[in-house]
């Protein structure tokens, strides 16, 4: 099967160029292929008018491109200036000359307004900072075309602001700057230009000035932007959720949820809100039954559940949208059918009595991926030949399967194009409708102020503000998210 056919891009120096497609659009491919994590067939690329060949990424950095990816790789336990010198550590007379790449890392934040301090630990800095550090990486090693995959993603509007300041300073010095993102309101506020690809194959390019969101959204799946918005309330008196006094320490005994209270009923959904690192995913996996809480309830209707493994708590009703669908949510070299069991294994369709029942999760699987619209020839096909926006709709439908009383949904649309966003958007409030109660993580402010019924921020493990969905704006939520006022308290 061919991911790109017949590619054709020009990409001006000095330039923001966006490249815009649907989930299996051929984007990522092409973005290694200019990275040299993959080898075309045929065709030529060129880079300042001179055809190349990239074996490798380490030809590409050679060249002058790198890549920004869209989940981080960097290492934690070591500082901001370890991480940038990783693998390309300078060195006079075999001795590391750290006070050099000192400098120069701090030359680099001041050139491009990406400043940084270079001997904090990564572990203790931000969203926003982790990804400066990831584009000073970059610039470190001589990139002058940077590639950016989905770099807004996990940013609140400020940060996203700060990036864009950034990218308007790279733009001055002449760097190239290659932006891959579904957002379209950012993509036709940044870009110079903008690439639209379908189906492995260019489309057009066009300006900015001469499309809108909504047009562009019909070049890349042939439908309307979509809207999370919902409005009429389902929330009935029926608790599904009740979290009391939730705590929990980290390994070192710091707390990472200081006293959570929160309750959801049926028919509502409610949104955390929250920079990344303050809890979110702790929130989650402890009401999952992944970690066990120091002290609080978790209740489940009129059922204590606190002590309850994950898979009890699954077979009583809850579904589980992971954050991390490679790491969480899926089995990459498993094919689609025991995807379609994971996390299910001893619930009909899945089972029959003590053993699988292969027939049946496999239809269950071909009806999910007829509902859901995952594009895929077969459910024998591994999970990893899927899309990432095609991955996600196969453990949305799983998920929404057997009909659960309550679904933890985080991040349900993180890398989705906009049919896909849609679809799922969809899928969630058919199921508020019916009666499910949703906790709702996203860094989408948009997507969380549209769908939820009630907001809730999570800052340093602690609930400290309200908001109300109908009157906040996403620059409030962001204020709020990082401890600068906004919402209701």
């Amino acid at each position: 099967m061919r991911a790109n056919y017949d590619i054709d891009i020009v990409v001006r120096r000095g330039t923001v160029h966006a490249i815009v497609g649907e989930n299996g659009a051929g984007k990522s491919t092409l973005m290694k292929t200019l990275y040299g994590m993959h080898r075309p067939d045929s065709g030529t690329i060129a880079i300042d008018g001179k055809d190349v060949v990239l074996r490798s990424p380490s030809d590409a950095i050679a060249l002058g491109v790198g890549m920004v990816h869209q989940h981080f790789q960097l290492a934690d336990n070591f500082t901001v200036l370890e991480n940038v010198i990783l693998g390309d550590e300078p060195t006079r007379r075999g001795v590391l000359k750290l006070s050099e790449a000192r400098e120069r890392i701090e030359q680099i934040g001041r050139d491009y307004r990406l400043t940084v301090d270079p001997d904090a630990m990564v572990e203790d800095i931000g969203v926003g900072d982790r990804q400066r550090v990831e584009i000073i990486k970059v610039l470190f090693r001589g990139a002058r075309t940077i590639i950016l995959d989905e770099p807004t993603a996990v940013l609140v509007p400020q940060e996203v602001e700060q990036l864009f300041s950034a990218l308007a300073e790279l733009k001055r010095e002449g760097l190239t700057v290659i932006f891959i993102s579904h957002k379209l309101d950012e993509v036709l506020s940044v870009a110079d230009e903008i690439t639209v690809i379908r189906g492995g194959t260019t489309v057009t390019t066009v300006k900015p000035s001469d499309v809108t969101a909504r047009q562009l959204a019909e070049l890349m799946v042939g439908s309307e932007l979509p809207s999370p918005e919902t409005r009429e309330s389902t929330i009935t008196d029926v608790e599904v959720l009740d979290v009391a006094g939730l705590t929990l320490a980290n390994d070192a005994g710091r707390l990472v949820l200081d006293g959570i209270d929160l309750t959801i009923h049926q028919g509502e959904v409610l949104g955390i809100a929250g920079v990344e690192g303050n809890g979110q995913a702790e929130l989650v996996e402890t009401i999952m039954g992944m970690h066990t809480p120091a002290a609080g309830t978790v209740r489940l209707g009129d059922e204590d559940i606190t002590a309850w493994s994950t898979r009890r708590r699954r077979e009583a009703g809850v579904g589980y949208i992971p954050e991390d669908r490679t790491r969480h949510g899926l089995l990459l070299d498993a094919p689609l059918w025991e995807n379609r069991i994971l996390g299910h294994q001893t619930q009909k369709p899945n089972a029959r009595g003590l053993l699988v029942d292969r027939k049946g999760a496999k239809a269950d699987t071909r009806r999910i991926v007829e509902e859901y619209d995952v594009r895929t020839p077969s459910i024998d096909v591994m999970a990893n030949a899927l899309s990432g926006g095609n991955q996600q709709k196969l453990i949305v439908g799983r998920e929404m399967s057997g009909e659960p009383r309550l679904l933890i949904a985080a991040h349900p649309t993180r890398g989705v194009d906009v049919g896909a966003q849609a679809a799922i958007w969809d899928e969630i409030r058919k199921a508020r409708a019916a009666g499910l109660g949703v906790l709702l993580i996203s860094a989408d402010l948009d997507e969380l102020i549209g769908l939820s019924d009630r907001i809730k921020v999570l800052l340093r493990g602690r609930l400290v503000a309200d908001a109300d969905p109908q009157t906040v704006t996403p620059e409030q939520l962001g204020s709020a998210m990082t401890g600068a006022g906004g919402g209701e308290s």
